[in-house]
């Protein structure tokens, strides 16, 4: 396959939003037999998709990308087939369009009814994840919109062959196959030309790094669903129970440390810590995990090694980890609140209301009580596949679902009322 750089951007998005005038009409069952149809199809050709993946990884080896970031670029056959088993996932989901959300008759008889419909054209914006494509590609498909995709260039082959395949598929389905764009370029211009198509575009998610994230927020007039950067807490208080603590803590830091919900500091109560340190320094040790601590840290966990003012805002996605100790909850808060970015953050405590304190006034998208960070997720929750996690308060907020990719419309049935 040849990915080429010279595309015309605006004339994809006009072609999405063409296609997504006719996918708004399409019935349920019509759209997920379609979606069945693609999760066939991408099992089916696994290997043109695998071949295509391969020279991303070819290119990642030779630029000396770190193992957990050829983690996320990596696919097999068995991953391929967990993203079809997503997509068959998402079509057994309840339609989020044509809800009534509410209806109401006022007094002039005039018939008033709030109902669910599509967003539009999704422009999608993501790095070096493909499995990004397909999941974004089915929740929108499924929600009645159409979508252009704008991948990483790392992972630009792999993206381009999962959409000629999708695209295969869609052409034996009643979706129309423009209804699913890629813009197939490594060129930052076309990246900047999806960033402003207000007319064509009726919202940007980007998905990826700060940086990425920034740059759509700082850039876009299309309107934005931010996504945001995981620097999750895990708050270890002073009543904490010792094997719950740790168990949560070595999952949220080690079950998938590269995903943003992975745990990326730990704050610990001083008192917890000096009567449980040899428990607590065993588990790190056995999971190779590094700690970037303060000075209290420092004396009690050996091999650690001093934190800067970076290490507290800093998302790892590695097995690294910084580490705060604290006398008390209120501290806790007020370190996440200097920090947090507004994503997930956890207590472990067996104290009512110090547990009640930190999910009253810590403010993030998702919080929790004795469980892991890693539960922040879509499927993990029951909404299905998510096109992303959202740290913003406006439309949408936590795991992205069906329900936040659609809006609605106020529908009014009457019989010749006047004003």
């Amino acid at each position: 396959m040849t990915v080429l750089n010279k595309v015309n951007v605006e004339a994809q998005a006009i072609e999405a939003k063409k296609a997504s005038k006719k996918l708004m009409v399409l019935s349920k069952v019509e759209k997920n037999d379609a979606l069945l149809h693609l999760a066939d199809v991408l099992e089916r050709e696994y290997e043109t998709i695998l071949a295509a993946n391969e020279k991303d990884l070819a290119a990642g080896r030779e630029k000396g990308f770190t193992d957990a970031f050829m983690d996320r670029l990596s696919l097999s056959k068995e991953r391929i087939a967990d993203f079809a088993q997503g997509l068959r996932d998402v079509a057994k989901l309840d339609d989020p369009t044509g809800q009534v959300l509410s209806d109401w008759t006022l007094e002039n008889g005039l018939q008033v009814e709030k109902v669910t419909v599509p967003l539009g054209v999704i422009g999608m914006i993501y790095e070096a994840r493909p499995n990004v494509t397909v999941d974004a590609t089915g929740l929108a498909l499924k929600s009645g919109n159409a979508i252009v995709l704008k991948g990483g260039s790392n992972a630009i082959n792999s993206n381009a062959a999962i959409v000629e395949v999708m695209h295969k598929g869609l052409e034996e389905t009643k979706i129309p196959k423009e209804a699913v764009q890629f813009i197939a370029s490594t060129d930052r211009a076309a990246t900047n030309e999806l960033f402003t198509m207000k007319e064509h575009i009726d919202v940007l998610i980007p998905r990826g790094g700060g940086k990425l994230i920034q740059a759509v927020v700082e850039n876009a007039t299309v309107p934005v669903l931010e996504t945001g950067v995981g620097n999750c807490h895990i708050y270890i208080d002073k009543a904490a129970d010792v094997e719950k603590a740790i168990n949560i803590l070595v999952n949220a830091k080690t079950d998938r440390p590269a995903v943003c919900n992975a745990a990326e500091t730990l704050i610990v109560h001083k008192e917890w810590l000096a009567a449980n340190r040899d428990a607590l320094v065993s588990a790190l040790q056995e999971n190779d995990i590094q700690v970037h601590g303060d000075d209290h840290v420092l004396e009690l966990i050996p091999g650690s090694v001093a934190a800067g003012e970076e290490d507290w805002s800093n998302e790892y996605l590695s097995t690294d980890i910084a580490v705060k100790s604290v006398d008390d909850v209120v501290e806790a808060i007020e370190h996440i609140e200097m920090y947090g970015t507004k994503h997930s953050e956890a207590i472990i405590t067996e104290d009512g209301e110090a547990a009640q304190k930190f999910l009253a006034l810590v403010d993030a998208a998702a919080l929790y009580h004795n469980a892991s960070t890693r539960f922040t997720d879509g499927g993990a929750l029951g909404f299905g596949a998510e096109i992303g996690i959202s740290t913003q308060k406006l439309h949408a907020r936590g795991p992205m679902g069906l329900p936040a990719l659609t809006t609605v419309k106020f529908l009014m049935k009457g019989t010749g009322q006047i004003r």
